[in-house]
């Protein structure tokens, strides 16, 4: 079995560092106004036996540079203003890197 879970990304350019199941996707993101935060939602198995990986994502504003071995996954937009955010997963090495 498999469910879909919300997280809340803060953001701009800050780490979010999430614990998802090994063959977790991302299915959707979106800036929730009553919020004032970008949440994506992700596909995960349920099973208990798959272990978990921490995963790193970020929010980047439009305009803004991005290293490019980031993986782009969706842009959420703010329905009342001008603003996209847009969400990249940083590749594991840098995730590593942040722990040390």
């Amino acid at each position: 079995m498999k469910a879909i879970h919300k997280y809340r990304l803060e953001g701009p350019q800050t780490a979010n560092r999430i614990k998802l199941k090994e063959g977790a996707r991302i299915v959707r993101s979106e800036y929730l106004v009553t919020e004032k935060a970008v949440f994506i939602w992700v596909e995960e198995p349920l099973a208990v036996e798959i272990p978990s990986q921490p995963r790193l994502f970020y929010v980047v504003m439009s305009g803004e540079p991005v290293p490019e071995d980031y993986c782009y996954l969706d842009t959420a937009l703010d329905p009342f203003g001008p603003e996209a955010y847009h969400v990249f997963e940083a590749p594991e090495e840098e995730l590593n890197l942040s722990a040390a």
